[in-house]
This record gives C-alpha cells, sequence and structure tokens, in this order.
C-alpha cells in the first residue's frame, strides 16, 4: 500500500495523480489478487461521482485524509 501511495503521489505526469494533482488517500480496499484489485477499480470509475462519494463515506464519514501523517 505504502508503495502505491508514493507512486501516486510522485507528480509523474503519465498517470492520473500527476496530470490533476490528486494528492490525498481517502479510501481504500485491500485484494488478495490483482486481477480482483483491478476489475473492483474499473467497476467503480464506471459510477458517478455521487456514488463514489457514497462509497468512501462507508468507510470514512468525514472523508478524512487516510495517509496523512
Amino acid at each position: 500500500m505504502s508503495q502505491h501511495v508514493y507512486q501516486a503521489n510522485s507528480r509523474n505526469s503519465a498517470t492520473f495523480t500527476g496530470r490533476y494533482a490528486c494528492c490525498y488517500l481517502v479510501y481504500f480496499e485491500e485484494h488478495r489478487y490483482i486481477p480482483e484489485a483491478i476489475k473492483r477499480e474499473k467497476q467503480i470509475k464506471g459510477w458517478t461521482r455521487a456514488r463514489k462519494k457514497a462509497l468512501i463515506e462507508t468507510i470514512n464519514p468525514g472523508i478524512c485524509f487516510l495517509d496523512a501523517g
């Protein structure tokens, strides 16, 4: 997980987080197998912003930054 956060925060212009300066973790899921994680990520990407926000609020009601020191 920490490697993923590091990569997301690396400001690489080839990544979504690099292009849009996203730098806070507010939600995550753990998966045993990479294909499961990829399938879930694609599923969530197809959702509306409101549905994504509702999902985040299920584990993080105040939408706090989970990666903050």
